[in-house]
């Protein structure tokens, strides 16, 4: 799975399969804010942080993969990453069950959720005020079942600081992760 756009949405992500029970590492990500991990729900308890991966890129990634169950990668790992490391990195994720995020184009993703239109929302337009949220867009294209490309507006954070969906125009808005 690559995420593309929003570092807000692999923490979302991160949040909900550490709630769930799963242990995780991020590489790659020297800048990863973790007030901001935690304050939409990850459990940094269960979080491992791997700033700089180093020149054996494939060994760190392979042996995290065999140690966690979801890996995030960030752009600095998945900008130079070869088509064939990728490949046998996916067979490697696929034979333990972990999962593998990209945080940035990742050229073997099954799925890959793109963030747009992201616009903050709080202040005036004088710029006074608070900022409350982030509204985006995200959308989703894959293969197979998530051929179909679907987007949807999120608030990242919502309200309480999980991310929430709308659920149709003008309707308001349903808590989905934290």
């Amino acid at each position: 799975m690559s995420v593309t756009g929003s570092t807000a949405l692999v923490f979302a992500l991160l949040a909900e399969a550490i709630g769930e029970g799963s242990w995780a590492a991020i590489t790659g990500m020297p800048e990863a804010g973790l007030v901001a991990a935690a304050e939409l729900g990850v459990a940094l308890d269960r979080l491992a942080l791997f700033p700089h991966p180093g020149a054996e890129v494939a060994a760190v990634l392979s042996a995290l993969i065999d140690g966690f169950d979801l890996v995030v990668l960030g752009p600095p790992v998945t900008r130079g990453m070869q088509p064939q490391l990728a490949r046998r990195l996916a067979g490697r994720v696929r034979n333990r069950g972990a999962v593998l995020l990209a945080a940035g184009p990742w050229p073997s993703a099954d799925l890959d959720l793109r963030v747009s239109n992201r616009r903050w929302r709080g202040l005036t337009d004088d710029g006074f005020g608070h900022l409350e949220f982030r509204e985006v867009v995200a959308t989703s294209r894959g293969r197979g079942a998530a051929a179909q490309p679907r987007t949807v507006a999120l608030q990242l954070p919502g309200p309480g600081g999980a991310v929430a969906v709308e659920v149709s125009a003008g309707r308001g808005l349903t808590e989905v992760a934290g």
